[in-house]
């Protein structure tokens, strides 16, 4: 085999454009009769592709040696596994470590290497260990045993290369690297990443700046760790801790890249070549990704440019609703937003069970989530999915007895995954036909959706990879504190989410762009004549970030701010350069309170409005530099809250000042007022409803309709200002998608619309369509004779301009109908 390529982001096997549809399925905690039932349901559900983890704990045994083979225990058998899923033609996704999480005890770390190097575990705060069992990833000692655990796994996993003839298509470094000390807010602060920290300040700052800028001199050892374990508060100004804590989460990130690339350094040198390395992201909490591109901000260094490499999701949303499929879109799109032209979207842990991963019946995701969540990801372009848990299995022994409760390799219990689509003992849980169903959809659009790019509209959210450097903060630093509220209050997706929801859901399709990068010759992401740019404005915005928005803007370029005006520098010293470019300063901050209901109503433009109460609102004023018209007054004393702003150079600028409702029309008009028009426009629809499309450089077109409305939709659909299927309503079921052909060349013809989904390539002159419960109907021009399966029932009638409209009844969910291309009349 050719092997597996990365390349216009794209997942190339064999050169062909390919999409995988995988699932974890985790032989260590099977017993090895169970393996080829597992896979086989695998295979059944239609997925081209097994993912493991594959667990250093569980591989090596209690005397130090590595069981790859089997030759102590069943679970052992990497080997037999992975000849198991080539024999089913699976490729195989290898999930080797070191760190592996998935509910394994010290994470799928050996027990005995927090004995032996107990320098490798970090300390925090005031110099106290964190709760988790996490490790200072650079610690030598801890580097040196897991090189030692990559030169045992690594050339078995070579050995099994497709570029060698086995099954192993990717191999993924760590995992959920910088998540523990995150979520638990513990910096690691060892004596030995401190003195690091101490050369990275220097080189950053110089010795005299930096101290400075911190209160404390990096040349002198222990003043240095007493103030950075102080978290700066003991003697530090206020802008010293600001500082500091910025730059230790800015710090952590350097880290993190020198230690993935350092994995991947010892991957290739023992023989991993030919297939991608993949970087798993962490971050969704309580069924909401707002806190997702902390993950892309901490690891996204050691990935963005690197070749051959890409990242990929990890997400737990539950339910895709109204509230947070703005989350997943934007997670996809602030995670394309830091790759390079040749790397793709991927997702390696795609949930895809019940949700009640603790057994206590606390939530339960219905199986259409499944079926959404996959639709919307294609539609962005992931080209890799990897439903996590797809199969439960159950926790052996420990070797060694440990004396923790139950002596096993993770904390669930006995039984684990029991929320997977097939559970421990095997029984097929109701997501299962869920996930199979949209597999099949997939795949029956796959020879076109493969090498196609997601449409977007003339507008790109913003992406502050500082808005998301709020990892830690020490428990005495207030001003800390207040600041990171208000950056997670605003930033992203912006106040209560209203700026990507009112995006989403009033029918825009949009990407994102990095405004942390740093412009190059090249750089063409922020060119005036290009998209305009929507960001979600917290008080604080980076010095470099507000300059390159100001010469935007400056240039002619258009801006939509939505939150509150930015003051403040990522340090927390005063900076108002975007502020002063639009000619627009605050006067006043108001917040709602029980007691107070700040309202706002919009100006004549938006035509009758009436007046709305908002959560927090700005009074603004002109400062004269600028034409400065308001938008949306403060009801209590006339004040502006919002401004539209045109430059001398040409620019536009919406600065919104207040969380204004999520009123889609609203903000459909508001973002007209830059000149952003929707390329697809459904009339008659009710919230909830996502469009989208995609299109290879032919022009042939997919159209992505997702519902998450709890209510069906009827509507009809403009496509570049076309109605589709000649003003035909469309119909989608409560929580339901479609992907509807547009612009589809057949051997002889050209399929001009569909409202029924592919299901294959069929042979260049066939067209396999799914049927399902209701009519549907697809317009053909050709000069052929159309014939149509016998007993489908469906009718075959002359157009206008050469067409044949053929149409069918409603009847087997779930049906395949063919419609032939034969020569003659």
């Amino acid at each position: 085999m050719e092997g597996v390529r990365l390349e216009r982001r794209r997942l190339l096997v064999d050169g062909v454009p390919r999409i995988l549809m995988a699932g974890e399925v985790h032989y260590f905690r099977l017993h090895r009769r169970d393996w080829a039932d597992r896979l086989d349901k695998l295979v059944a559900a239609g997925c081209t592709a097994v993912a493991s983890y594959m667990p250093w704990l569980v591989h090596e045994t209690a005397s130090g040696t590595v069981d790859l083979t089997g030759a102590t225990s069943e679970y052992r058998d990497l080997v037999g596994f992975i000849e198991l899923a080539a024999e089913r033609d699976l490729l195989v996704i290898a999930r080797p470590g070191p760190f592996i999480m998935a509910e394994l005890k010290n994470e799928g770390i050996p027990f005995r290497i927090y004995r032996e190097h107990p320098a490798a575990v970090p300390l925090g705060w005031d110099g106290e260990r964190g709760p988790t069992q996490t490790l200072d990833y650079l610690e030598p000692g801890y580097l040196s045993q897991a090189e030692r655990w990559f030169a045992e796994i690594m050339p078995v996993l070579a050995d099994r290369l497709v570029t060698r003839g086995g099954p192993v298509a990717a191999v993924q470094l760590d995992n959920e690297v910088g998540m523990l000390s995150w979520v638990t807010n513990t910096p690691e602060l060892t004596d030995r990443t401190l003195h690091d920290l101490a050369s990275w300040a220097i080189e950053h700052w110089g010795a005299d700046d930096a101290r400075q800028r911190y209160g404390a001199d990096p040349r002198e050892p222990e003043a240095w760790a007493a103030q950075w374990r102080a978290g700066g508060t003991r003697g530090g100004s206020e802008a010293q801790q600001l500082a500091l804590h910025h730059d230790l989460g800015a710090h952590h990130r350097d880290r993190y890249a020198r230690y993935l690339l350092r994995l991947r350094e010892m991957a290739v040198q023992h023989g991993i070549h030919g297939v991608p390395f993949l970087v798993n992201l962490h971050g969704t909490s309580e069924g909401r990704g707002r806190t997702f591109p902390i993950g892309i901000s901490q690891l996204s260094k050691a990935y963005a440019g690197m070749p051959q490499t890409t990242s990929g999701s990890d997400h737990y949303l539950g339910e895709l609703t109204v509230e947070n499929v703005p989350d997943l879109y934007v997670m996809n799109a602030f995670m394309a937003a830091v790759h390079d032209a040749d790397q793709p979207l991927t997702s390696l842990e795609f949930e895809s069970g019940t949700g009640n991963y603790v057994e206590d019946l606390s939530r339960e995701a219905s199986p259409e989530a499944t079926d959404l969540k996959t639709r919307l990801c294609v539609a962005q372009g992931n080209r890799l999915i990897s439903y996590y848990l797809f199969a439960g299995g159950h926790n052996p022994p420990l070797d060694e007895p440990v004396g923790d409760g139950n002596d096993r390799i993770a904390y669930t219990g006995e039984r684990h995954g029991f929320a997977a689509p097939v559970d421990p003992e095997g029984h097929l849980s109701p997501t299962y036909p869920a996930l199979r169903s949209v597999v099949r959809a997939v795949h029956g659009a796959e020879h076109l959706l493969a090498d196609m790019d997601e449409e977007h509209d003339d507008i790109v959210l913003g992406y502050v990879q500082d808005h998301y450097l709020t990892e830690y903060t020490h428990p005495e630093a207030a001003r800390r504190r207040e600041l990171v509220h208000e950056v997670e209050r605003y930033r992203g997706m912006g106040p209560r989410d209203i700026l990507a929801r009112a995006l989403l859901l009033g029918g825009h399709s949009f990407g994102a762009v990095d405004l942390s990068a740093a412009p190059t010759s090249a750089d063409s992401a922020l060119d005036p004549a290009g998209p305009a740019v929507a960001l979600a404005t917290p008080p604080v915005l980076g010095r470099a970030v507000q300059e390159r928005l100001a010469a935007f803007v400056r240039g002619g370029g258009r801006l939509l701010l939505h939150g509150v005006l930015p003051v403040l520098d990522d340090d927390g010293t005063p900076c108002t350069v975007l502020a002063d470019t639009l000619g627009v300063a605050v006067t006043e901050t108001v917040d709602g309170t029980v007691h107070h209901f700040p309202s706002v109503r919009a100006t004549d433009w938006a035509g009758p409005q009436p007046e709305v109460r908002v959560g927090v609102l700005q009074r603004l004023r002109a400062t004269g530099e600028t034409d400065a018209q308001p938008l949306a007054l403060d009801v209590a004393d006339g004040s502006p809250v919002a401004f539209e702003v045109r430059t001398e150079g040409g620019g536009l600028a919406i600065v919104m000042a207040c969380d204004y409702p999520c009123h889609l029309d609203f903000w459909r008009a508001l973002v007209a007022r830059l000149g952003v028009h929707r390329r697809l426009v459904a009339h008659g629809e009710a919230p909830g409803l996502v469009v989208t499309s995609t299109a290879d450089a032919t022009g042939q077109r997919l159209l992505h309709l997702v519902n998450v409305a709890q209510v069906p939709q009827k509507f009809t659909l403009d496509v570049n200002g076309m109605p589709l299927a000649d003003g035909a309503a469309l119909e989608l079921p409560v929580r339901s998608g479609r992907m509807l052909p547009v612009g589809i060349r057949l051997d002889g013809g050209v399929l001009r619309w569909a409202t029924a989904e592919l299901d294959g390539a069929g042979d260049g002159s066939t067209l396999l369509l799914r049927r399902d419960n209701g009519p549907g109907s697809a317009l053909l021009e050709t000069g052929r004779e159309v014939l149509v399966d016998d007993g489908s029932g469906a009718e075959v009638a002359e157009e206008e301009n050469g067409c044949r409209l053929v149409t069918w009844p409603g009847g087997e969910d779930g049906a395949r109908l063919r419609i032939r291309l034969r020569n003659g009349s």
